[in-house]
């Protein structure tokens, strides 16, 4: 039985990384053409998993003003730090149930930032508000607020302590909102 399922896993990533090379190839071809995606990438927060060192960065994309790009400038992908610090992949469709966003919402676009909120799949009753602006530097800074222990603190990572069988737990870490200290709250199912 074990060995059955093994065969399946395998031929499951063989067959997603045989598609990936594809896209990939096709995605190159296409681009050749293509004006790169306006706008800058700017970090908002991280999930991390007990299970290796890789995580899922979430980031926001920002015009010249810092401002949110589009209708959905909030997106997520690999950080593969087990194949080394500048290595990416996407997230899957068989992973969007657990890293990707079940709704977001442009709240706000003007000359000095914007709001976004959205909402994780894996935690739909909290909602989260990406507040972007340009920083003293001059660069584009953005944070995303969201309840930690029940008080409002800027979200920096999420850990997922697995278990064979799922989820043991989540632990939320964020700034308090005067930026003074890591605010932690665990949530289990």
């Amino acid at each position: 039985m074990r060995t059955c399922v093994l065969a399946q896993d395998l031929r499951l990533i063989s067959r997603s990384v045989l598609l990936l090379a594809m896209l990939g190839l096709r995605a190159t071809a296409a681009s050749a053409s293509l004006p790169p995606p306006a706008g800058k990438m700017v970090p908002l927060f991280t999930i991390a998993k007990s299970e290796n060192k890789n995580q899922v960065q979430y980031v926001v994309r920002l015009d010249d003003q810092c401002a949110p790009v589009g209708r959905a400038p909030v997106s997520a992908y690999w950080r593969m730090l087990e194949s080394g610090p500048a290595k990416v992949a996407p997230i899957l469709p068989r992973e969007e149930r657990a890293y990707g966003l079940s709704s977001q919402t442009v709240l706000a676009s003007d000359a000095s930032g914007g709001q976004v909120a959205i909402t994780l799949k894996a935690l739909p009753d909290r909602r989260l508000t990406i507040e972007t602006s340009r920083g003293r530097d001059g660069e584009c800074r953005a944070v995303a607020t969201t309840s930690i222990a029940g008080a409002p603190a800027h979200l920096f990572n999420v850990y997922v302590r697995l278990k064979w069988d799922g989820v043991d737990y989540l632990l939320l870490q964020g700034w308090s909102m005067d930026g003074s200290r890591v605010v932690r709250e665990t949530i289990t199912k």
